[in-house]
């Protein structure tokens, strides 16, 4: 792990940018606390320019509640090479889109296993560097999309403690299987009216869950249309979980 660049925001919050060998991501800390941060890794869809002004701001809210917060570049997203595959399962989407017909399992499997299968180990390759860092401590929460990679690292990684996972993509049946596998604190963002999310098999999804602590938050409105109260909502659940 290599920053590569770092500024002070006006907050107090102290943005690094770092690369992980191909990987580029961001570190964001809280000003100077008496005591290691607790660690919230920030999901999203890809292109971590594009998304930067949504990140930042997600992690400064975070940070003003005493949380570091850190996102990588997803496999496929920015500069990084692209999955054949997935261009050709994404082609696909939208011609079923626009003819309004039916998404089947065997597009979303093609769009999404690959991303997650390649993205996870990304993931705790770099929370192996980034718990490391001697400001940062424990334990870990997810917070974001791809919800696919968020159920698949409450699955499979051991140091996260809680996940807030947006319920703003596709994600394959054959991972409901995953789904009731998890056992940790929930809540789940689901906007009723996103135009591009399947909001039954988000449903659905949410009921596969096997955690006894699970919350789901449905707010009218599209993809983009998240109220802002719900950032408050997401470091209270997460003040409850790591602290």
């Amino acid at each position: 792990m290599e920053f590569t660049a770092e500024q002070r925001l006006d907050d107090d919050v102290l943005e690094r940018e770092f690369t992980l060998g191909e990987i580029p991501g961001i570190l964001w800390t809280p000003g100077p606390a008496p005591a290691p941060a607790p660690l919230i890794l920030l999901g999203h869809p890809g292109g971590l320019r594009r998304m930067y002004p949504r990140l930042a701001a997600r992690a400064r809210h975070c940070a003003h509640d005493g949380f570091a917060a850190a996102t990588i570049e997803l496999p496929g997203g920015g500069d990084r090479r692209r999955f054949a595959v997935v261009e050709q399962a994404r082609a696909d989407l939208r011609r079923a889109l626009e003819a309004g017909e039916p998404v089947d399992d065997d597009i979303v499997s093609r769009l999404v296993l690959p991303l997650v299968d390649q993205a996870v180990p990304e993931w705790r390759a770099a929370l192996d560097a980034i718990l490391s860092l001697p400001e940062i401590g424990g334990p870990v929460g997810y917070s974001g999309g791809v919800i696919a990679i968020g159920v698949r690292l409450a699955v499979v990684e051991p140091r996260i403690s809680a996940a807030l996972l947006f319920a703003g993509s596709y994600v394959p049946r054959a991972m409901f299987d995953e789904a009731r596998k998890i056992t940790i604190p929930l809540q789940v963002l689901l906007q009723w009216d996103d135009e591009g999310n399947d909001r039954q098999l988000a449903l659905d999804l949410f009921d596969a869950f096997g955690s006894t602590e699970k919350t789901l938050h449905a707010n009218m409105g599209g993809h983009t249309g998240v109220p802002r109260f719900e950032a408050d909502s997401a470091n209270q659940f997460f003040a409850r979980h790591l602290r």
